[in-house]
C-alpha cells in the first residue's frame, strides 16, 4: 500500500507537552484552593483537550473532598487553566528525537502531512511555533475546529477531504485509543507509537494496525513502499 496522506496526533505523539499542559493545570487548581496533582496522573488525562482535562481533575477532586462542589465554579477554573495555559503553552515542549527530520523525509516524497489534535487550535499553533514544526504539515486541525474532535469519524474524513485523498491510501498516527478508534471510524489505517500518553495502558493492547518505535521508522515505511510500488 502506497500513503499519499498521513495525519499525526500533536501531543505524545511528535511533541512531549506533558510538563507544561500539568503545570497550567496545577496553576488553575491552586488558584481555586485544589491541591496539585502529579504530573504521571495528568499525563493519563491528556489526549481529548484542555477543557476535558480539567473536568476530569475537578471530578477527581469533588470525589475526594466533596465540599469543594459547593465553592468552586467548572467554568472560573476553565478559565484560570486558559489563562495558564497561555502563559505555559511551548515554555518545554519538545518534539520528539528524528521527528522533523521523519516529517521533512515524508514531505520531500510528496506525502501530503497533517497534525490532527484535541487541542483547541491556538493552543496547537503555538506549540508548534514554539517547536519550529508550524511549517511541516499543510493542514492543521484543532479540537474546536469541527464540530465534533477524534474519534468521530467526521474529523479525519475531513482531513482526507481537504488533502483531496481517499481513507484507502491514508494513515493516522497517535499515542492513544483515541487516535487507534478515530482512525478505524473514518476507515484510515490505524498506526501508533509506543511512547506518549495512553492513561498507562501499552498502546499495542489498542489492536492498531501497526506500532512503530519511533517516526523516522514510520517514515521509513512509507517511503519504503511508495518505492516498492514505483518499481
Amino acid at each position: 500500500m502506497s500513503y499519499h496522506i498521513v495525519s499525526f496526533d500533536l501531543d505524545g505523539t511528535i511533541v512531549d507537552t506533558a510538563a507544561e499542559i500539568a503545570e497550567a493545570a496545577n496553576r488553575a487548581l491552586e488558584e481555586h484552593g485544589i491541591e496539585r496533582r502529579a504530573v504521571a496522573e495528568i499525563s493519563a488525562l491528556i489526549g481529548r483537550g484542555t477543557r476535558e482535562l480539567m473536568l476530569r481533575l475537578l471530578a477527581h477532586a469533588f470525589v475526594e473532598r466533596p465540599a469543594l462542589a459547593q465553592s468552586v465554579r467548572p467554568d472560573a477554573v476553565l478559565a484560570a487553566m486558559d489563562r495558564h495555559y497561555e502563559a505555559t503553552t511551548g515554555s518545554s515542549a519538545l518534539p520528539y528525537p528524528g521527528c522533523r527530520e521523519a516529517l521533512a523525509r515524508l514531505a520531500a516524497a510528496g506525502v501530503r502531512l497533517a497534525c490532527t489534535t484535541n487541542k483547541e487550535l491556538r493552543h496547537a499553533r503555538h506549540v508548534l511555533r514554539a517547536t519550529r514544526l508550524d511549517d511541516c504539515f499543510e493542514l492543521l486541525v484543532g479540537g474546536d475546529s469541527l464540530p465534533e474532535k477524534k474519534p468521530h469519524p467526521s474529523v479525519l474524513r475531513h482531513v482526507v477531504a481537504a488533502l483531496h485523498g481517499s481513507p484507502d491510501r491514508a494513515a493516522h498516527v497517535g499515542d492513544s485509543s483515541i487516535d487507534v478508534e478515530a482512525a478505524r471510524n473514518a476507515g484510515l489505517a490505524a498506526w501508533a507509537v509506543p511512547y506518549g500518553y495512553n492513561a498507562g495502558v501499552p498502546i499495542a493492547d489498542c489492536h492498531p494496525d501497526r506500532v512503530f518505535d519511533d517516526l523516522s521508522q514510520l517514515a521509513a515505511h512509507v517511503l519504503g513502499q511508495r518505492a516498492a510500488r514505483a518499481t
